[in-house]
């Protein structure tokens, strides 16, 4: 597991399996999952939140972004 701190209020987490789970503030709200590929939050944040999660994708070249449930990306990193 590594953590990256990308920015104010911005951080990445890279668990073991290859899973990157991107946070704004504390809260998972996209990630880059192996097998599956580029998810984001379906719940409606702030308009900061809403520009870390494209800013994150954008640096990130991610294409055919699925938007999945909140609890999805929460069960990512629930064992933390």
């Amino acid at each position: 597991m590594k953590l990256n701190k990308l920015g104010p209020n911005k951080t990445e987490l890279q668990l073991a399996d290859g899973t990157v789970v991107f946070f704004s503030y504390k809260t998972p709200v996209a990630a880059l999952i192996p097998g599956e590929g580029w998810v984001r939050t379906d719940e409606k944040y702030s308009v900061t939140t809403s520009k870390h999660i494209n800013q994150w994708l954008a640096e990130n070249n991610a294409e055919f972004v699925d938007t999945v449930n909140q609890h999805r990306l929460d069960a990512l990193t629930g064992a933390l």
